[in-house]
Formats: structure tokens, sequence, C-alpha cells
């Protein structure tokens, strides 16, 4: 936990790191986005999960850790002055994934959250695990998605946040036209989607960003994400 210096207590940003869900790829990763947002007068929670290769990792292992380590902010309140009326979640790439999740357990009766979540911000998100899985095999590529999933292809409609909409709770989806990783056709096409069944979600596309530009504080991309931070706040 980084936690801004002065009393009072103060809004959190939960920050869930990318890697399509793979060991590689760790907390350090968000790093140098929760430092920045701390400095800016935000508590921030950067989290870590099992992941896949790991003992309980992949689905649906990773999403429980996810909902713990929100929860976890329960405990952690009083000690750090946080204001868990003002909680917004940010994902990158598979962690933009994991949070749109994260909303969707807010419509579900007796949810294992026992956090409130007031908005999301997707970064570059993977929100369609279907959508994905068909680029990558386009690119003649073994899908993290498969492994992701691992024996429990069946479950993809439960764990896509696409398919669990409307969310019912404010979202952010911030996607560079540039990017190669994910696609800004996954971003546009769930906008749309989340629109039609009445969510309330906005789309900022960045003509000049690629992948990581989204999570870099040094880049122009930047300002996209704090002013839509402040804007959920």
């Amino acid at each position: 936990m980084q936690r801004p210096e002065g009393p009072g207590n103060c809004p959190v940003v939960v920050s869930i790191h990318g890697g399509f869900w793979q060991s590689k790829y760790g907390l350090e990763e968000n790093t140098p986005l929760a430092e920045d947002l701390a400095r800016r007068g935000y508590a921030t929670w950067n989290i870590e999960y099992r992941r896949i290769g790991e003992e309980g990792g992949a689905w649906p292992g990773t999403f429980h850790d996810v909902v713990s380590a929100v929860n976890h902010l329960d405990q952690l309140k009083d000690t750090y002055q946080l204001d868990l009326s003002k909680v917004v979640v940010i994902g990158h790439s598979a962690g933009g994934h994991l949070a749109l999740l994260l909303g969707s357990f807010l419509n579900v009766k007796d949810s294992p959250l026992v956090v409130p979540i007031k908005g999301i911000i997707s970064l570059a998100g993977v929100t369609d695990l279907d959508k994905m899985l068909q680029v990558h095999t386009e690119r003649g590529i073994t899908s993290p998605v498969t492994a992701f999933l691992d024996d429990s292809m069946e479950e993809l409609p439960i764990a896509s946040p696409i398919e669990l909409l409307p969310l019912n709770v404010e979202q952010v989806l911030i996607h560079g036209e540039l990017d190669r990783h994910v696609p800004v056709s996954l971003s546009v096409e769930y906008h749309r989607r989340a629109r039609e069944l009445g969510d309330s979600v906005r789309l900022i596309t960045l003509p000049k960003a690629e992948h990581f530009m989204v999570v870099d504080p040094t880049s122009s991309a930047w300002k996209a994400v704090t002013d839509s931070l402040e804007g959920l706040i």
C-alpha cells in the first residue's frame, strides 16, 4: 500500500497488472503507475495474484485472488485512513479483464465482494476472451487464453467481461490505436455493447499510443488516465 502524505481519509486506487496472466509478469509492471498516483493524492493498492503455471493460478484461482485482495482493503482502512466509498479499480491488459470481472460481481446476490467499487478503468483491457483467442489463432500463436482457462474452456462465457454486461458500474475504457498486443477493436466492441445494454461507459481511443503507453506516467497517454480517474472520484 502506498499512501499520500497528510492526514484524512483518501480515495483508493486498486492497480491490477497485465501480462496475459503469465507468471513471468508481476506487479512491478505497475509500480510507476502506483507511485505517480500516490503523489497525486490516492492511496494505491498494487495487487498480485497467482498466475498461469503457479499452484492455484489461472481460472478461477487468479480471479479469487483479486477478489481477496480488494476485500483486504476493509482490514487496512483504519491503519491507512482509506475512504472506501471512493475505490476505483485500474487494470492493464489482462488486469483490465480482471478489473471488469470484479465489476460483474457487484451484480451478484450474496457477492463475495465486501468493498464497494465506484468505478473501473480498463487500460488496453482484454474485454473479450473469445475474440482475443481468435486474434491469437489468426496470428498462428498459442493463446494464453487457452492456458488461463486450462480444462475449463466451457466456462469462457462466465470468465469474459463482454458476456457479463451490463455491469451497472461506471467504466472508462482507454486504448491506444497502435496497440499490437490487444487490438483496440476489443474495447470498441465492448463499449458498443455496454452502451446498448444501458451501462455508463466511456471509450477513449488514443491515435498515437501503443500497449504500454497507457501505464507509463511519463507518456503523452497518461493524462487520459489521470483525467478519467478524477472524473470517477
